[in-house]
């Protein structure tokens, strides 16, 4: 029988021959294996390595996340929505094609911070703040004509206000979804689908923000060929906007709506159906216009060149679709783009 010395001396002298590349039989090898009952693992002085022991639950790192998550609180909240309100700011301004990175970067903050918060107190602000970074993500990607990436933020807004219980921040995704829709030439679907934000928002949502879902329906109304709906929808939206210069909804801060706002979306709307009455609004609007919606702007002058286009003024409808085109170019909007072109060719 081998000792516990003259089994370590062979393992000693075969590693020898190995380390050496002194030629050995494999015939022999196995024989020498065989006597000193081990492995080749254990003959080449590797067993230690493999009896380490390995790490590969997760468990660490994921309570690490959700760790982190925990500690989101208020004030936190507060700042991711201060800063969705500086990205809706530039964005009216400059429009959107010069920051997407950053947008795209504050929406997987918060993504992330969603699915590692457990408890609902947690849960439920940060979902608000994702749901309105969501939908104003949505609507820059559909400006800059990514409309795939547009449907699935309005996705993710939808969801986050499901999980936030705040059936005016679904509604008010689920209407500009619509558009998404409505630019993809299935008016009559979007039609439907706007008509279901209502009915999403029932009794919780604002006079301001009923009245922005009526002007939203009109123009989709408006583009569907439906003037008769079109109309009865801007009555509806005249009748619920509250009074005053105020435009933003204190608590739908995404909405800006006045006399001066819908002006100019009744006559948009007008102008699509080819009713004369479009002018005198949308005239009203530029008059009213504030100057830090620069691309809500470029719109105005589109809603110009089609409504004196209607009327055969050519001429004024050139002038304005050239404006149009210098303000579009400054958002880099490319929807915009898209809708003076469709303009230019029928000139």
């Amino acid at each position: 029988m081998l000792t516990v010395a003259s089994t370590a001396s062979l393992r000693v002298y075969v590693s020898e021959w190995e380390n050496g590349r002194r030629s050995i039989s494999a015939r022999y090898a196995k024989i020498l294996r065989a006597l000193l009952g081990i492995t080749d693992d254990e003959l080449h002085g590797r067993a230690e390595a493999l009896a380490a022991p390995v790490a590969a639950d997760g468990y660490d790192e994921l309570m690490s996340r959700i760790d982190a998550s925990r500690s989101v609180s208020l004030t936190m909240v507060k700042t991711f929505m201060d800063q969705t309100e500086l990205f809706r700011t530039m964005d009216r301004q400059l429009g959107a094609s010069s920051f997407v990175d950053q947008v795209t970067g504050h929406l997987a903050t918060l993504e992330e911070a969603l699915t590692f918060a457990v408890l609902p107190e947690t849960r439920r602000p940060v979902a608000l703040a994702l749901a309105g970074a969501a939908t104003m993500a949505a609507w820059q990607a559909l400006d800059v004509g990514a409309v795939e990436r547009a449907w699935r933020h309005y996705e993710l807004g939808k969801r986050a206000a499901q999980e936030a219980d705040e059936p005016m921040y679904l509604a008010h995704a689920t209407a500009e979804q619509a558009y998404v829709l409505c630019d993809a030439g299935r008016a009559s679907v979007a039609v439907h689908l706007v008509r279901d934000a209502q009915r999403v928002g029932g009794k919780a949502l604002s006079p301001r923000l009923r009245a922005w879902l009526y002007a939203a329906e009109a123009e989709i109304c408006a583009r569907a060929g439906m003037p008769d709906d079109c109309r009865r929808a801007l009555e509806n939206a005249m009748r619920y906007l509250p009074s005053g210069e105020e435009a933003r909804d204190a608590d739908m801060l995404s909405i800006f709506l006045n006399e001066g706002h819908l002006s100019r979306w009744r006559g948009n709307a007008l102008a699509l159906i080819g009713d004369d009455e479009a002018l005198a609004s949308l005239y009203d609007a530029v008059a009213s216009a504030d100057p830090t919606f620069i691309r809500a702007s470029a719109g105005l002058r589109c809603d110009l060149a089609q409504a004196h286009m209607t009327r055969g003024e050519y001429n004024q409808a050139n002038d304005h679709l050239r404006q149009a085109r210098l303000l579009a170019s400054r958002t880099g909007s490319v929807r915009y783009r898209r809708r003076i072109e469709q303009l230019t060719q029928q000139l």
